[in-house]
């Protein structure tokens, strides 16, 4: 029979996810995860597996409560038209209230990724194309519905988006500044039609 564990799932992946967004995969060491979630390797390499398996079950956890819930959010609330553009003015909101410029997890593991664990490299993959595909969702049912103009093809939009969204993320590790941020969306929103960046106010823990 399997032993009981003594531990939170949860907490212990919050606190290797935190280890791993702010020193990045590669330089996150074992010493660095037993000292973060305070398990001993074993233990810890025991319930989730090697460091590859603990990274992407932590990186799981932080989209859960991150990607998936601002774009779960968005699309019920807002017309796609101003889902698409909210989405980017909580990006550029968590981006400067980030005072450790972390950037986003899952970018920061897409820049890592090399040819040789391809396994590691789809998963990322995967997940990009979840970001994609909210976008082409949002712009194609703006245009039905008359929201957006009709003159770019929703692929091409979505695929100009989500590359607008990862260079918004790279600039925001180094230099978080707000003209900087909002002067890489701002023109691509007008280009495609689309409402101009909210105002909101940033939210700590939401990044």
């Amino acid at each position: 029979m399997a032993r009981p564990r003594n531990f939170d799932e949860d907490t212990v992946l919050e606190a290797a996810g935190d280890a791993f967004w702010a020193n990045g995969y590669e330089s996150t060491s074992t010493r660095d995860l037993v000292q973060c979630t305070g398990l001993s390797q074993p233990s810890l390499y025991n319930a989730f597996g090697d460091k590859r398996a603990l990274f992407l079950r932590a990186l799981e956890h932080y989209l859960d409560r991150t990607l998936r819930e601002r774009i779960t959010r968005l699309e019920t609330k807002l017309s796609p038209a101003h889902a698409i553009a909210a989405f980017f003015g909580e990006i550029v909101e968590r981006s400067i209230a980030d005072t450790q410029q972390r950037g986003c997890m899952l970018v920061n593991a897409a820049l890592e990724a090399t040819p040789q664990d391809p396994e590691f490299r789809q998963a990322i993959a995967e997940e990009l194309s979840l970001l994609r595909g909210f976008f082409l969702r949002c712009f194609a049912a703006g245009q039905q519905s008359g929201e957006i103009p009709p003159n770019l093809a929703p692929d091409a939009a979505a695929t100009h988006l989500l590359a607008v969204l990862l260079g918004v993320r790279v600039l925001a590790r180094v230099n978080p500044e707000r003209a900087l941020l909002t002067g890489a969306v701002a023109p691509a929103l007008a280009m495609h039609g689309l409402p101009p960046l909210p105002e909101l106010p940033p939210e700590d823990g939401i990044p």
